[in-house]
């Protein structure tokens, strides 16, 4: 094997069929309810469970293929792009032998857009918010026979495909929901099914007998089982990794420091080390809605007086990533390199143009807020001391608040009614796009439409009717090149409202198992792809350098 082998290739290519495939991660799933799930990690490992109505399939390049998976057919689009028709493929079934049909995908669709009309009380979603942005409403979703979705937009989008590849398509028997107790047992789809799931401890999984790999061009589900033991602090999760008690960390952002200093540094263990470019940005978020971070001068003192190359040694300096200072990372559509807050050739702040700043707020001593972090992430948590203790050279006293990641957006920071409670005026926070196009980074986080009450990604509570219209345009534009220009713009924008600060395009530093088979990166979730994931048998294929061969995995 070779140090980085997954990102240029498969790593340990295997046909072998059988064993149990073993995860370790620091806290629990945020929901595996698909209406109700917005962690890159959960959106990997639910399509084990369950099936949406477009995949991603990784190729040999490297790039995210994007494919019919519940779906025969990617979609048909009418010439104005309102209206988007899938077919579904014959023979899908759910794990107890019924067969899946559009009322399904239109039920799922129904109760994760709009679930005022499915449930009484309370039924917000955590999950994206395109479909109710974009659907005409509830009536915007048709199923003229049992194979057939139709689905009518306000507005037209030219990516639609995109949308269909979310997890809010994963099919949801209507007769089986048992919301809010369906994130615990949702229906199986796919090719493997929930056997026992203790939230916090551990989730095992077992197979469907009524998937089929005729029908599916996305998953392989090689492993007889899939086990994830749940809520272990990071340094045990490296631990566990490195005695092989398991064999991927679930979540897919690298070791802790002091284990990536060890494992770069011993040869052997180094092959089983990958260092992929991501497509995350770490940024954390500035609510314009939090006591003197209501004026844009305060916020932009915030960014002027961040240490990025701090908060770059907290998560493991070079090895982990680079400065950041744009929205979009360079994978995305829209790209373009700017600096609107510089801090210096050496990335630790620019201190007078913060006081100045804070002077135009007419606050020239500094003021008071909390910053929001998740503790059980000990880098992330790390990072926000580090920016703490940057902003306190101007003044600007922030006290970190610890969260864990498992309820983090639900009930904490991506509840605005809780964030004006508690005072937080900055959230620390990572984002991937949720496909690969700027619209797909930059709408949830940066659209006043797509603030929500719970599950809020908006975590700077945006609201610029300026940046709301370039998303539509953008939206709305099939040609490739237009599209990019208006992602840039729309960066621009975003940060001149300095609601956001991007300090880190990240690089993980993950470590395989040894017995893990079939390990590549998948661009589309940042992270290995867990649907081609396995374990190796006495004599598995291999590369001639031992380990390592291109092309798809499929």
């Amino acid at each position: 094997m070779a140090f980085n082998a997954a990102a240029r290739g498969v790593v340990n290519p295997s046909d072998h069929r059988g064993g149990t495939l073993r995860y370790v991660r620091t806290d629990d799933f945020d929901s595996l309810d698909p209406a109700d799930t917005y962690y890159a990690y959960t959106w990997n490992f639910i399509r084990l469970i369950g099936r949406p109505l477009v995949g991603y399939r990784t190729g040999g390049d490297g790039g995210p293929l994007l494919v019919p998976d519940l779906a025969e057919a990617l979609g048909e689009a009418s010439d104005d792009n309102r209206t988007w028709t899938y077919r579904l493929r014959e023979g899908i079934r759910f794990e107890d032998g019924s067969p899946v049909t559009s009322r399904d995908v239109a039920y799922a669709v129904l109760r994760a857009a709009f679930p005022e009309r499915v449930y009484e009380g309370p039924a917000a979603r955590g999950g994206p918010a395109y479909f109710r942005q974009y659907l005409t409403g509830p009536e915007g979703i048709e199923t003229p026979d049992e194979r057939t979705l139709v689905f009518r937009l306000r507005e037209p989008f030219a990516a639609f495909d995109y949308f269909a590849a979310l997890p809010t398509t994963i099919p949801v028997p209507r007769g089986r929901d048992t919301f809010p107790r369906y994130r615990l047992r949702p229906v199986s789809s796919g090719p493997y099914r929930i056997d026992a799931y203790a939230p916090g401890a551990e989730l095992t999984l077992d197979r469907n007998p009524h998937w089929e790999a005729a029908t599916d061009p996305v998953r392989t589900a090689l492993p007889d089982r899939i086990t994830v033991r749940l809520g272990v602090s990071g340094a045990e999760v490296d631990r566990i990794l490195l005695d092989g008690e398991a064999d991927i960390d679930l979540a897919g952002v690298g070791v802790q420091p002091a284990t990536q200093a060890r494992i770069l540094a011993e040869p052997a263990l180094r092959e089983r080390v990958d260092n992929p470019t991501t497509g995350f940005v770490w940024l954390y978020c500035i609510n314009q809605n939090i006591g003197p971070l209501a004026d844009v001068h305060a916020r932009r003192a915030v960014q002027y007086a961040t240490d990025k190359a701090a908060m770059l040694l907290a998560y493991g300096g070079d090895p982990a990533g680079e400065i950041a200072t744009t929205l979009l990372p360079a994978s995305v559509l829209g790209h373009s390199p700017f600096d609107r807050y510089p801090v210096g050739p050496e990335g630790t702040g620019d201190l007078e143009a913060a006081r100045r700043e804070l002077a135009l707020a007419g606050l020239p001593e500094g003021f008071t807020t909390r910053i929001g972090a998740r503790e059980d992430r000990t880098k992330e948590w790390n990072a926000a001391l580090a920016l703490s203790a940057g902003l306190a050279r101007v003044g600007i006293r922030a006290e970190v608040v610890p969260y864990s990641s498992g309820d983090y957006f639900t009930k904490a920071v991506g509840v605005p009614a809780y964030v004006r409670e508690h005072g937080i005026g900055i959230v620390m926070f990572g984002w991937a796009a949720d496909f690969p196009d700027g619209y797909g980074f930059l709408q949830q986080i940066a659209d006043s439409r797509a603030i929500k009450e719970t599950g809020n990604q908006n975590l700077g509570e945006l609201a610029s009717a300026r940046i709301d219209g370039l998303l539509d345009r953008g939206a709305a534009t099939r040609d490739e090149r237009e599209r990019a220009r208006i992602w840039a713009d729309v960066d621009r924008a975003a940060l001149d409202e300095a609601v956001m600060c991007p300090y880190m395009y990240v690089k993980s530093v993950l470590f395989r198992g040894a017995r893990t088979a079939n390990v590549l990166m998948s661009p589309a979730y940042g992270m290995y792809d867990y649907a081609v994931l396995s374990v190796a048998g006495d004599g598995a294929a291999s590369g001639p350098d031992g380990g390592t061969t291109g092309g798809t995995n499929g």
